[in-house]
């Protein structure tokens, strides 16, 4: 790491900064189709995205700081077992290409704003519904603060933060909340859709030159993969494993194929994914993007190779305050091979890359608190503008939350806090998923299976400690798996058990012949289409005088 601060790149991550901030505040009238005040404009985006809006919003949305700071951290610290997300991106299209397109059909036909408005109208259960909204929220906090995290971690690099007062340390971070906070209150889902495309620009920018230039001063590639090799060929012979077992990940195969499983089940049961999903203007855009995106999964493996190139360059990721941090290792390799301007543009691409993502997921969190929270249990009679103001005051608040989960948990493996995340959300996936094929599971073991599956995914991962880092709680995502004794993604082997209890469950209740709620979703609400019978042109209601989607179904 250079001493002192960088003041060309910082000036050059400045300029962008301020160029996307300003974007973010002139989005609210970009696709305007009236007042934001209700959460199909301000949460939606006016349900009007197309393909190629859709594809960089959702870009922008799942591949954020996970991809370009988290990932190749693992990479750089534990070898290829990193490489896991580059298949769990390649899984999860052919899921989502299946179910998707039913969610957008049902969510227009009856005005869902969340998947919890869903699962409330397909199964009659606002406690269920209430169970998905808050573990929703729940699991986006740590996923935004892996964001910040990759903030965080370039502006380390640049010089800014520093150890001792907490105030002084994080100062930048809180910055760039406040920023972030400012836009997302102000233009909504139009503001992180705007921003993607530059974004997406950047990042594409930087990694062309990465993969191109930075092999150039390290070798080729045959250096870059000889170096890694021989750093974990040392690590693992003092630590008594087998041969190649970090590099080419013997011995780790059920870790990695339930990594990858598991991730890619849960990518798209978070709320942001969704609410992009919900902003496309017709059924055809999830398909389109399920067929497009696989791009950005090529984007990831080019990507997690810069951990690699990180080991070839000798980089030595130690933070200002004197500890380890693996976060570090490639924003300090773009600083040690880039020039300080291009290493601006890189630090920027980091950065903003980062924004967008938490833009969406803090819309998507409030989207949950007030539809399934404040308007089914403490408002039932707010209108659509109360709904819109208590979005956007949430909106922060998740944000605050996320900042706990930054300053409470170790960052020092922070790709740990979306997989403490995953671990949460994909117990919703039964209620989620199944129930856009089927009503047949009861609606109460469908809440007892997910009260299984998260009380025993918190309290395993709660039990996981690293010593590499020293941390006694949340240290890591995988444990050993009941009956099998091998180790495995603690969110999968808590959704067999959520899945087994929902199944048994169901058997019971129906024989018992206990009443299993009210279905107000109809057969055709699933293939319904825009400009179809049923399916509402979106406008803003109480500003036109006509009905939206988000009315009551």
């Amino acid at each position: 790491m250079k001493p002192g601060i960088d003041a060309t790149a910082l000036a050059v991550v400045v300029v962008l900064f301020v160029a996307v901030t300003v974007l973010g505040f002139k989005a609210a009238r970009w696709q305007q189709g009236g007042s934001l005040a209700s959460l199909d404009e301000w949460g939606l985006g006016g349900r009007r995205f197309g393909t190629w809006v859709t594809w960089f919003l959702l870009g922008g949305d799942l591949y954020t700081a996970y991809t370009f700071v988290a990932v190749p951290a693992v990479m750089f610290a534990s070898g290829a077992q990193g490489f896991f997300a580059v298949p769990y991106t390649i899984i999860v299209y052919p899921l989502v290409f299946l179910f998707l397109p039913r969610l957008w059909s049902v969510s227009h036909r009856r005005g869902y704003v969340t998947p919890a408005d869903f699962v409330q109208g397909r199964f009659g259960s606002r406690a269920l519904a209430l169970a998905v909204a808050l573990t929703g929220i729940l699991a986006t906090m740590p996923y935004i603060a892996l964001q910040l995290v990759g903030i965080q971690a370039v502006f380390e690099v640049m010089g800014l933060g520093g150890s001792g007062n907490i105030l002084l340390a994080d100062a930048p971070l809180f910055l760039a909340f406040a920023v972030l906070a400012a836009y997302t209150y102000s233009s909504g889902l139009r503001a992180p859709a705007l921003i993607a495309f530059v974004k997406d620009l950047l990042i594409y920018l930087v990694i062309v030159v990465a993969i191109v230039y930075i092999p150039t001063r390290l070798g080729g590639w045959g250096g870059i993969f000889d170096a890694a090799e021989r750093k974990f060929a040392a690590a693992d012979g003092a630590a008594g494993h087998p041969a190649e077992f970090s590099f080419a990940a013997v011995g780790q195969a059920w870790p990695y194929a339930t990594l990858a499983l598991g991730s890619a089940m849960a990518l798209f049961m978070y709320p942001h994914a969704i609410t992009a999903v919900l902003s496309a203007k017709n059924r055809a855009v999830p398909r389109r993007n399920a067929a497009i995106l696989p791009a950005y999964s090529f984007l990831l493996a080019l990507l997690a190779l810069l951990g690699f190139m990180a080991i070839a360059a000798g980089i030595k990721p130690v933070g200002l305050n004197g500890k380890p941090n693996a976060q570090l290792s490639v924003p300090m390799l773009f600083d040690a091979m880039f020039p300080s301007w291009f290493a601006g543009v890189a630090f920027a691409a980091v950065a903003i890359g980062a924004l967008v993502p938490a833009a969406i997921m803090s819309i998507a969190a409030a989207n949950l608190w007030t539809r399934n929270v404040y308007k089914a249990f403490l408002r039932p009679g707010a209108t659509h503008a109360e709904e819109a103001r208590q979005s956007k005051l949430v909106s922060l608040v998740v944000k605050f939350g996320a900042l706990i989960f930054v300053l409470g948990l170790d960052k020092s493996f922070a790709i740990n806090l979306q997989l403490l995340g995953g671990i949460w959300i994909l117990q919703t996936f039964p209620a989620i998923v199944f129930g856009l094929y089927t009503r047949w599971f009861h609606r109460w073991a469908l809440f007892a299976g997910w009260a299984v599956g998260m009380a025993y995914g918190t309290w395993t991962a709660y039990n996981i400690s690293n010593p590499l880092t020293g941390a006694q709680h949340f240290g890591g995502s995988t444990a050993s798996i009941p009956l099998l004794g091998e180790k495995g993604y603690v969110a999968m082997t808590a959704w067999v058990l959520n899945v087994v209890v929902t199944v048994v469950a169901t058997v019971v209740l129906r024989a018992l012949k206990v009443p299993n709620g009210q279905d107000r979703t109809q057969p055709g609400d699933y293939l319904a289409d825009a400009g179809e019978p049923g399916v509402r042109d979106v406008v803003t209601p109480g500003v036109t005088g006509k009905s939206g989607a988000a009315a009551e179904a």
